[in-house]
């Protein structure tokens, strides 16, 4: 599947998707495990699913912690480089590409299990930065903005919902 940037013809901001299936038959996230869909050139989308405990998750900001450096059971155990996905963060960041963020049920503002993965819309990279984790390895970190507020989605009837204190919900359903 070819890497492209922006919004995806047809997808709105807090549409659902059952499964990683789903996201890469719409066109939203390619991959089916990586968190990064992009390297060199550049990262067009995110999928935030709990598997770095450097995340923070503000909805609004992001401070998304790169790819690598792991075990097989997502202990930080290595450091993280500039490389791969965190390579294609970077560059989105120094060319302003737009990143489409989608995330998971496994984190607290995802979406309810039985619905899968929620997309959220386009962030920005406003910067990036090695720093040292929690588990005192470098990590990769982003710091994503997003274009508009997540505290108000169009819903299918074209309305307008707060959705502060209703992070779980869905505008809209897709199965696969």
């Amino acid at each position: 599947m070819e890497i492209y940037f922006g919004d995806v013809p047809g997808v709105k901001v807090g549409q659902c998707f059952k499964n990683r299936k789903a996201l890469r038959e719409a066109g939203i996230h390619a991959p089916l495990i990586a968190g990064i869909w992009g390297a060199q050139e550049g990262a067009c989308s995110i999928v935030l699913s709990g598997g770095y405990e450097d995340d923070i998750d503000d909805l609004d900001f992001i401070r998304y912690t790169g790819q690598g450096g792991q075990n097989d059971k997502k202990q930080q155990v290595a450091d993280q480089e500039f490389t791969f996905g965190n390579r294609g963060l970077q560059l989105s960041c120094d060319y302003k590409f737009p990143v489409r963020v989608t995330r998971g049920f496994q984190i607290m503002h995802g979406p309810e299990k039985e619905k899968g993965y929620r997309y959220d819309g386009i962030y920005f990279v406003e910067k990036y930065e090695r720093i040292k984790g929690k588990s005192g390895f470098y990590i990769c970190r982003f710091h994503l903005q997003s274009q508009s507020s997540i505290d108000i989605l169009e819903n299918e009837n074209g309305n307008y919902e707060n959705v502060i204190g209703q992070y779980r919900t869905c505008l809209l359903y897709t199965s696969p």
